[in-house]
């Protein structure tokens, strides 16, 4: 494992240094030999200075317990080695960009280092959501490769390896707790198991480990967690629980509730009625709170998605007729609901949306955010898809520029949205998609934009599969089906189930079971709430599956009753199949829509 590519970290074509293991380097993203054992010293040394000067003194001091004759020159050497190994591109003579001269001594710099990473990674996990928390906690624990610092016994990387152990704890506690938060309390009681037995003396793992149990429904084995914990700190150490222990106990003893709302439906009624009681009815903020609403209940798919877009035109209807483009721009820019299939599910309703959007643009005053801007061009763009004309592409080209320069991360994520949804006119455009669907994943993962980090992951499955890699695609379609699952979108299904009955098709899987996994990929559809996905999909997928082998197009036609808008396209192989006059329908295809 000492050559592996630290898991999360990108190849940037920097020197990147590790030592959350064996010390290790990769220059260009491979792995680069650092020579012995006081080579290896050397770096880690520095690593361990963070960027500070260490003199050549200090570190002939600090490499040696009795220096040899010699040992000055010795450290040059290594350092010029080093710099051979970590440098190959550099032109003789010229400066070294990262193990620098500094005045009496050297320094790293310009590096990535992986404690570094994982620290600033932590340390910044203090501040997100449970959910985001949590992918940042992945990746920064992922980084470890072993014992940091492994194989160095001088005092200055024990110490390093003693504190980089510590925050490592901190790291797999808080870990823990987020995993909790969102649910998953079950499934880290054995980790936490075998964390306490490893590390009797941390409270806080004790804790846990009793949280945990207790929001399992394990309240007796939780009170002998807590029991335990007790009588090891008084036996061993002579000291009472601290404050956040015994308080979980107490709370553990009256059977309530540690740290955990009320009952959701509890939560909705009182909250729903304090609105009801405190807004007034003709009040302006009941239009912004109904869109933000409309926007959580269209990403429930099924019904919700459907009732969702009936009723944002009418919330756009009606904050238009106040006159308040400010309050309709917010209006429409608060359902930032993605699409992620390039026809609309509700023409009329889409365009009626893209009208009022460009209404509301034109009325904006002078001084107007760019961010709102680029949220009405969003959704131009969004509910542009599939319709002839360079208004979509255009929105979305605009909504993408004025977002980088407001620096919002949402009205950027959904921007992205609108140019993938609208980079589909002509084919050869999937790497395009996948760097769109790339950068999505990248943003909404840096920021906690759950749904947007979703549709990242489905568009590089598309993109990724039209380039023929079914590898990287199906850790794609497997990483949004995750992702689906733990912030509660059942839409992620339905794509991930055609994904995999492609695969299927794709495998030379025997006709009966292609077309039996497309069938079964279909019932996903019903109740979707996105007839501009399901209509006409299973049959053009039978059909192309038949036609993909060299089979005539039989038994195709009753498939879901309808061909929707490919039709035209179909009906040259179903003549074709029955002896008809297929030439004369080819010559009859009309262009292809955008979508």
């Amino acid at each position: 494992m000492s050559g592996a590519v630290p898991v999360g970290v990108p190849r940037t074509g920097v020197l990147r240094v590790g030592v959350l293991g064996p010390v290790t380097a990769w220059v260009d993203g491979a792995p680069a030999p650092l020579g012995g054992p006081r080579q290896q010293a050397v770096l880690a040394r520095l690593v361990a200075a963070q960027g500070r000067l260490v003199t050549t003194d200090r570190l002939v001091e600090d490499l040696w317990a009795d220096p040899p004759r010699g040992a000055v020159a010795a450290v040059r050497t290594f350092v010029a080695d080093l710099r051979r190994r970590t440098e190959p591109g550099r032109a003789p003579r010229s400066p070294a960009r990262h193990l620098v001269t500094d005045g009496p001594g050297y320094a790293l710099r310009g590096a990535e280092v992986d404690a570094r990473m994982f620290e600033e990674a932590v340390a910044g996990a203090r501040d997100l959501a449970p959910a985001a928390a949590r992918g940042a906690l992945d990746e920064a624990l992922a980084a470890w490769r072993g014992t940091a610092y492994a194989g160095l016994d001088q005092p200055w990387a024990v110490a390093e390896r003693s504190r980089l152990a510590g925050l490592r704890l901190v790291a797999v506690e808080r870990h823990a707790e987020v995993r909790i938060a969102l649910g998953e309390a079950a499934d880290v009681v054995p980790g936490l198991d075998a964390h306490v037995d490893e590390h009797p003396w941390r409270e806080e793992g004790w804790r846990l480990l009793a949280l945990a149990l207790y929001r399992s429904a394990r309240q007796a084995d939780a009170l002998a967690v807590l029991r335990r914990a007790r009588t090891m700190l008084a036996d061993e150490l002579g000291v009472d629980p601290g404050p956040r222990l015994a308080e979980l106990e107490s709370q553990v003893l009256r059977h309530e509730a540690p740290g955990e709302p009320p009952a959701t439906q509890d939560v909705w009624d009182d909250t729903t009625a304090a609105y009801e009681r405190v807004v007034a009815a003709g009040a302006r903020t009941r239009l912004e709170s109904t869109a933000t609403l409309l926007r959580t209940l269209a990403l429930t798919g099924g019904d919700g998605l459907a009732a969702a877009r009936s009723r944002r035109v009418g919330a756009i209807r009606a904050a238009e007729q106040l006159a308040d483009p400010e309050l309709t721009a917010r209006v429409i820019g608060a359902y930032d609901v993605p699409g992620a299939w390039t026809r609309s599910d509700d023409a009329g309703l889409a365009a009626e949306t893209a009208a009022a959007a460009e209404r509301t643009l034109a009325a904006l005053p002078d001084g107007t955010p760019d961010a709102v801007r680029a949220r009405l061009l969003a959704t131009v763009a969004v509910e542009s898809r599939g319709l002839p004309g360079p208004r979509g592409p255009e929105a979305a080209h605009e909504a993408e520029s004025l977002a980088r320069g407001a620096g919002d991360p949402g009205a950027l994520a959904f921007a992205l949205a609108g140019r993938y949804l609208t980079h589909v006119g002509r084919t050869g455009l999937a790497p395009g998609r996948d760097a769109i669907g790339a950068e999505l994943v990248r943003l909404a993962g840096r920021h906690g934009l759950s749904t947007f980090e979703i549709l990242g992951h489905l568009v590089r499955m598309q993109a990724l599969s039209a380039l023929g890699e079914s590898a990287a695609a199906q850790e794609h379609a497997e990483a949004a089906g995750a992702l689906g699952a733990r912030h509660e979108r059942p839409l992620v299904t339905v794509f991930t189930r055609w994904f995999d009955a492609l695969r299927t098709a794709a495998s030379g899987a025997p006709l009966a079971d292609a077309e039996r996994a497309y069938r079964e990929a279909a019932r996903t559809l019903a109740g979707s709430g996105m007839p501009g996905l399901a209509d006409g999909l299973l049959p053009l997928a039978l059909l192309a599956l038949r036609v993909g082998r060299g089979l005539p197009a039989t038994g195709i036609e009753d498939a879901d009753g309808t061909w929707g808008p490919y039709a035209p396209w179909a009906r040259p192989h179903l003549l074709l199949a029955r002896g008809g006059d297929a030439a004369d329908a080819v010559r009859r295809l009309p262009d292809p829509r955008p979508g």
